[in-house]
């Protein structure tokens, strides 16, 4: 195969959720009072990935101390331009299940829409719009619910001549009852069988697909520019030995970087089957970015007292050690809430996750820094249709893998396979680390 730079820098048919638990690993539940998803379809010391695109090039990366410099959530709450702040919902028609003002809980403004339904019942919203290019365009929502397990969220676009495209966050795993706002910016899931024509939107829909009782409030839907190609991370977690032995040797043979969440207490404590932090170095040296995989213990079930020294342990340990990536975190189980994400915002800039076993890609300008989606990379169909999803329509899929001996990730045939089909997307395609993904984000402000 041909030499290639390294790029380091540079509807739900919730028929897999009953296999997530499975299939997960390091899977588990996201929010800002001022954000969630899943439907159908510490004792160490105190004392940066640089892609080639236009999006991520002359913006350096926050100093890497243990304490960050400002809440990302505040300081990017509000990214892009306000479409609509739901403050007048006569624009808004029901189509299903139940919507109404709430004046007691809203990310901004004076209300949000709550939108309701029981026994397995869908809520569709609908509004039209003055023919609009969307062309170069994607929306973000900000949302809350107290029934996350039941349900995904869609802004599905609608042209004048009936064409749409689903734009899905597929899974929400942030736990009840400590619930929060969080905001989604989904990237298309599916099409109509005749495509969307982007430059003759009328219609914007809000669906939220619903297996049991479904409780959503939407608030803050915001509109943002598309980067100018598609993105993937390959996201490894728990730092194994298999990566160091196996995945690397592939990664540098192609010419990618992979993201990879190591677990302080495994590496610290030697654990059979895990990289040292020589290992560590040495895959960071050659373009991968070494991440915080927390404690890897569910965040959401630790008070704040203990989460924060847990957390600022593992910041610390990042910190002495030179992990330029120690900015970022990937949350054990995918378990987090309101409280967790207050306390990781003192230490993290970027990371979640809304994890699915299905297509969950993300806009790169006005997703939630501490609440991202990633996809399980269980399957060689649908990690290759996130591949085909990101190029084309100019979003970012994070693939999430473990070992090849597990059942939540590919084969190494197949994950050859995905990694010849991510080079032959070419230039409209380009594998980022989170480093390169946070700066488009505040790119997008």
């Amino acid at each position: 195969m041909s030499e290639k730079p390294n790029t380091r820098r540079r509807f739900l048919a919730l028929s897999g959720s009953a296999t997530l638990a499975g299939l997960a690993g390091c899977t588990d539940r996201f929010g800002s009072e001022t954000s969630n998803d899943n439907g159908s379809d510490p004792s160490d010391d105190t004392p940066s990935g640089n892609g080639d695109s236009d999006e991520t090039n002359g913006y350096d990366s926050p100093p890497l101390t243990v304490e960050t410099e400002y809440d990302s959530r505040e300081e990017f709450g509000q990214p892009g331009d306000s479409f609509d702040d739901f403050e007048d919902l006569d624009v808004w028609e029901t189509i299903r299940g139940t919507a109404e003002p709430d004046d007691d809980t809203a990310f901004d403004g004076s209300q949000s829409l709550k939108l309701t339904a029981e026994d397995g019942e869908n809520v569709m919203v609908e509004r039209s719009i003055e023919t609009t290019d969307l062309t170069d365009h994607d929306f973000s929502l900000a949302v809350r619910t107290s029934t996350p397990g039941n349900v995904a969220i869609d802004i599905r676009l609608v042209d004048l001549y009936g064409g749409y495209a689903h734009h899905q966050l597929r899974s929400v795993t942030y736990r009840t009852p400590d619930i929060g706002w969080f905001r989604t910016n989904p990237g298309v899931f599916e099409e109509s069988t005749t495509p969307l024509e982007r430059d003759a939107v009328d219609k914007i829909q809000l669906i939220v697909y619903n297996t049991d009782d479904a409780e959503v409030w939407v608030d803050d839907l915001r509109r943002h520019e598309k980067p100018e190609k598609g993105y993937v991370v390959l996201s490894w977690d728990d730092g194994s030995e298999e990566f160091y032995d196996t995945v690397s040797p592939l990664h540098d043979e192609y010419g990618v970087n992979a993201v990879q969440a190591a677990v302080r207490q495994w590496t610290r404590g030697q654990r059979e089957g895990t990289m040292n932090v020589q290992q560590l170095r040495e895959r960071q040296e050659a373009g991968d970015q070494i991440v915080t995989h927390g404690t890897h213990t569910r965040l959401a079930q630790a008070d704040e007292k203990s989460l924060r020294e847990r957390l600022r342990r593992d910041k610390n340990w990042a910190v002495q050690n030179e992990l330029e990536g120690g900015h970022y975190i990937v949350y054990p189980h995918n378990s987090f809430d309101r409280t967790s994400l207050d306390v990781v915002s003192d230490y993290y800039y970027a990371g979640g996750f809304n994890q699915s076993g299905n297509v969950n890609p993300t806009g790169v300008h006005g997703f939630d820094p501490l609440v991202l989606p990633r996809t399980i990379g269980h399957d060689l169909d649908i990690s290759m249709r996130c591949v085909d999803l990101a190029a084309e329509h100019r979003q970012c899929s994070i693939l999430n893998f473990h070992g090849f001996d597990q059942d939540n990730t590919l084969d190494r045939k197949e994950y050859e396979r995905l990694l010849e089909h991510i080079e032959s997307k070419g230039d409209d395609l380009e594998v980022i680390d989170f480093d390169d993904l946070w700066t488009m984000r505040r790119n997008g402000h």
